[in-house]
């Protein structure tokens, strides 16, 4: 990894990004992290970034849809992690117009940046949930499409506008396809913290559902795949799964949660908290022989150990208001 080059990643503020962030910094890596602009000059989870760490870290202010501001960002850089989007799939439902927008127009932007920029790599945001309901287990990259929810529509397009980069004009592209990353920072919205916070702080916890299966990647293996990922030349053009080839439900989870937490409370499911039936993906566990083949990633933290290092951050951030209490 050269570290006389700048990297930039957008949605350097957020859950995953920041801990990329902290990734590069920790190799020595000169970073600068495209956050979003608000008038308060917040700086999202990289205020929680150790400042020892930060020497090497710029801050640039924008805003992912304007394509100005992306291009000066990536001005100097040698590569770009694109991790900005708009993630939340239950407000999908009410404002898919702002989705197309961050999620498709921004990765547009950024591929046009690094077009003209001519940077050595441009690596690129997708998710499992492109994947749908599994039609096969574990799922490959080979695995069928299908838009399930305009927050996975939206992602959908967004890859193939950047797979298209790479064969049109022969932009190095990477599409970095996570599944379900936990850990540390994570939005409360999230279920794996949704369930520590209400097994932390109420006397009950309360769920959509308990039958889901999800592939659950802790956040410091999904932030050193992106690197592992980025650095490979097997992955330059190709959609890469960063998975565990594990599957849990979220009723396991409740239950490995409360043991780790030493907590036994009631379990409610909630009609409120369910997707609409045609939306809900009901099972996501991939295979990572892709990652592992390319870049030789594998994950090295087990879920027991990535839910009990999440359990101890939130311990520390102490009582979380309203924990548990529904939010679009």
């Amino acid at each position: 990894m050269s570290t006389s080059d700048r990297y930039l990643v957008t949605g350097a503020g957020g859950f995953i990004g920041s801990h990329l962030v902290e990734s590069l910094l920790k190799r020595g890596q000169k970073v600068r992290a495209f956050v979003r602009y608000s008038s308060s000059a917040q700086q999202g989870w990289l205020d929680d970034i150790p400042a020892e760490l930060k020497g090497d870290l710029e801050v640039f202010y924008g805003d992912i849809a304007d394509a100005r501001a992306v291009m000066e960002a990536s001005r100097d850089c040698s590569r770009i992690f694109h991790l900005a989007a708009l993630i939340g799939i239950p407000y999908s439902y009410i404002a898919p117009q702002s989705y197309v927008t961050v999620n498709i127009q921004g990765t547009l932007n950024v591929l046009e940046a690094a077009r003209t920029h001519k940077l050595e790599r441009c690596i690129v945001t997708s998710t499992s949930e492109v994947y749908g309901t599994a039609l096969f287990t574990p799922i490959t990259e080979e695995h069928p499409l299908q838009g399930q929810s305009p927050y996975s529509a939206t992602k959908i397009g967004g890859d193939q506008i950047a797979l298209s980069y790479h064969r049109a004009f022969e932009l190095p592209v990477t599409v970095v396809r996570p599944f379900n990353t936990f850990g540390p920072r994570q939005s409360t919205r999230a279920i794996i913290p949704t369930i520590i916070t209400q097994a932390l702080w109420r006397d009950l916890i309360e769920v959509g559902s308990r039958d889901p299966v999800r592939d659950m990647v802790f956040v410091e293996d999904t932030a050193n795949g992106f690197i592992e990922l980025g650095e490979s030349e097997d992955c330059n053009g190709e959609v890469t799964n960063l998975a565990t080839n594990v599957g849990v439900t979220i009723g396991d989870l409740i239950d490995q949660i409360q043991a780790i937490c030493g907590t036994d409370l009631p379990v409610k499911e909630r009609e409120e908290r369910r997707r609409p039936t045609k939306s809900e993906v009901f099972t996501l566990l991939g295979s990572a022989e892709l990652a592992k083949q390319r870049a030789g990633w594998s994950p090295r933290v087990s879920l027991e150990e990535g839910l009990t290092k999440t359990i101890d951050w939130f311990r520390k951030a102490g009582p979380v208001e309203n924990a548990g209490e529904y939010r679009v």
